[in-house]
């Protein structure tokens, strides 16, 4: 009998230590369980291996239930269909309204606003950032630098004579604002 075998045999017949005693002995085959199914994700996915092995192995050694597993096998088959049902939890959550829904993420950095936004966009890009002008001077003149000189955040604060992480306070203002205003005006 393997010593993951014994372990099992230990957790089903209730020894209460054993539940400690599995992980370090399954934990590098779940690992790589869980990189496989996350390779299978959309790219995107910000669940990481790591936490998707830890919240399987939780679900696996409940010890509020009885778990019966007749061989090694039969637990890396219950940790699959767990990491499956993990995924797709996630992904339901992650299609919900107030997480987000149909939202696409927009790298803010890479984004090159003279030559991927239509000129209505364009537009309402320019009556936003006026009115972010209007409330935080800072974060309108920092947006300009960003968007349409192309300057790097460090580069931006230089020119505007204020400190890296003041710049950084402003620039995350600035995008959460914006985002919000033109999701206003969509």
């Amino acid at each position: 009998m393997s010593e993951v075998t014994r372990v099992l045999s230990a957790i089903q017949q209730g020894d209460p230590h054993a539940a400690s005693q599995l992980l370090p002995l399954v934990y590098d085959e779940l690992r790589k369980l869980a990189s496989q199914k996350l390779a299978q994700e959309k790219p995107g996915q910000t669940l990481q291996a790591t936490a998707l092995v830890h919240e399987a192995y939780l679900r696996l050694v409940d010890v509020d239930q009885s778990q019966n597993w007749n061989s090694r096998g039969h637990f890396f088959a219950a940790a699959a269909e767990a990491m499956r049902r993990i995924l797709i939890e996630n992904a339901r959550s992650k299609a919900r309204e107030k997480r987000g829904g149909g939202w696409q993420r927009v790298d803010f950095e890479r984004l090159d606003v003279t030559t991927s936004v239509s000129p209505d966009q364009l537009l309402a890009l320019d009556e936003a950032l006026a009115r972010l002008a209007g409330l935080d001077h800072l974060a309108g003149e920092l947006v300009k630098l960003r968007y349409f000189a192309g300057l790097a955040l460090e580069q931006a604060a230089e020119a505007l004579g204020v400190s890296t992480a003041t710049a950084y306070r402003h620039w995350a203002y600035a995008r959460a604002w914006l985002c919000s205003e033109l999701l206003k005006d969509a």
